[in-house]
């Protein structure tokens, strides 16, 4: 038997040689595969009892402003502002603490925590006392969310991230789908204490569930070298924690204009959301009734947009997806601006939701597969909190706009916003298709 020489690849291999011996990446896992992780299975469980809870809740109060109290538009727009100004707030120090929080005893402490403070939304009568509690249920939120990712990184190899957050967004969807209506009909037949009280109780039911995984323990976090941390207070430990992540963003190319690029389509999906109600009662004169019927074709976009990405959009790069997803945002505006009609408008919706899924998978898995694990908290909720102030700056536009130029000129205006963006991002923010190793 002849014996068989290596030969260092940088002296004599040539690049087929390199390429014969380099071991090809794992076939990406699917949704039944991931499914098959029993934390990950458990996690998902909780997340459909829960977020099913969250639409009953807030699609009530947006109902109740808008369709009993006779709400402005800036009226309903300062719902969505309540509950999301504080994860935009927070959400930066609280990955400071979720990187170093026992998971669980965060989520379901969280989970306790907001069963109790949602079923406070069956004493408001006005919008301020809707604003308090929002707020305060959003508070809580802003840990619990970074702390979720944190699971899902630890619970799923990288390769089967993508079908993983798949699963979770088509629980999202999914609700978006049925809870307008069912929301319309339990307001409407049943009252909205009966979508508050539904609500505290799927809290509950997700909180029994986190606590009956076996977490996998977390490694301590790693000590930072420099001794200025070691004498640091606790104050200016929080912040040097928090340059940590925010850096890490910044010197991560693709990870940055991912965010940045996801950012902008939220900022103007912040325009347009919570407009449909106001869109459907001054231009289509319609109802309660209606606006449960048009809301959830977003929903239905946005879950069969999630199934078709995961399947068929393998092989197509994260950013041709989330330029995909901008331009397909643009479109539905066009036909909600141009064709003010039932049909028109559940098409219009129906596209929205199907380029929003564009963009929402390949940043999250991007950014789960790129974070080193200690930093996963406070990536993520930077991550959220930038999200969060891109879409209040949003809500925050169009209600002033809303006054001055109506609706439709409002859904006009963020169309062109978005191409305008999205020529932004070609230019200036696209990372170069070589990363250097520092970068990387």
């Amino acid at each position: 038997m002849s014996e068989t020489t290596q030969i260092p690849p940088s002296e004599t291999a040539t690049p087929e040689d390199l390429a014969a011996t380099t071991p090809a990446p794992p076939e990406p896992l699917g949704m039944g595969e991931v499914l098959r992780i029993p934390m990950l299975r458990r996690l998902w469980y909780a997340q459909i009892i829960s977020v099913f809870g969250d639409f009953l809740a807030l699609f009530a109060v947006i109902s109740i402003l808008t369709f009993r109290l006779h709400g402005t538009a800036q009226q309903v727009t300062g719902v969505q502002i309540a509950y999301m100004a504080p994860i935009a707030i927070l959400g930066i120090i609280a990955g400071v603490f979720v990187d170093r929080w026992p998971l669980k005893s965060t989520m379901v402490s969280s989970d306790a925590i907001r069963a109790g403070l949602v079923l406070l939304l069956a004493f408001a009568n006005s919008a301020w006392q809707f604003y308090i509690i929002l707020a305060a249920i959003s508070i809580v939120s802003s840990f619990f969310s970074p702390a979720q990712g944190v699971a899902i990184r630890s619970a799923v190899p990288l390769h089967g991230l993508r079908s993983a957050n798949a699963l979770m967004q088509q629980v999202m969807f999914g609700m978006r789908i049925i809870g307008p209506a069912i929301a319309a009909f339990m307001v409407s037949y049943l009252g909205p204490v009966s979508c508050y009280a539904l609500d505290s109780v799927s809290f509950l039911g997700s909180a029994l569930l986190i606590a009956s995984i076996p977490f996998v323990k977390s490694e301590a976090p790693t000590p930072q070298p420099h001794s200025a941390h070691e004498s640091a207070s606790a104050l200016q430990k929080i912040w040097l924690d928090m340059k940590q992540g925010i850096s890490f963003i910044v010197h991560h190319a693709a990870l940055l204009f991912v965010i940045l690029a996801m950012a902008a389509g939220m900022f103007v999906l912040g325009c347009f959301a919570p407009l449909i109600a106001i869109y459907v009662r001054d231009t289509l004169r319609g109802s309660d009734k209606m606006f449960g019927l048009v809301s959830p074709m977003i929903g239905l976009g946005m879950l069969i947009g999630i199934n078709g990405l995961n399947t068929l959009g393998k092989k197509l790069s994260n950013t041709l997806q989330v330029y995909s997803g901008l331009g397909g945002i643009a479109a539905g505006l066009v036909i909600l601006t141009t064709l003010p009609h039932i049909w028109s408008t559940l098409l219009g919706n129906f596209i929205i939701g199907f380029a929003v899924a564009g963009i929402i998978v390949p940043s999250q898995t991007l950014f789960q597969q790129a974070t080193p694990p200690e930093l996963m908290g406070r990536v993520g909720s930077t991550f959220m909190s930038i999200i969060f102030t891109a879409q209040i700056s949003g809500l925050i536009l169009s209600g002033v706009l809303t006054q001055h130029i109506g609706v439709r000129a409002v859904f006009a205006l963020c169309a062109v916003m978005l191409v305008v963006l999205m020529a932004i991002g070609k230019l200036w923010m696209e990372p170069k298709s070589q990363v250097t190793p520092s970068a990387a």
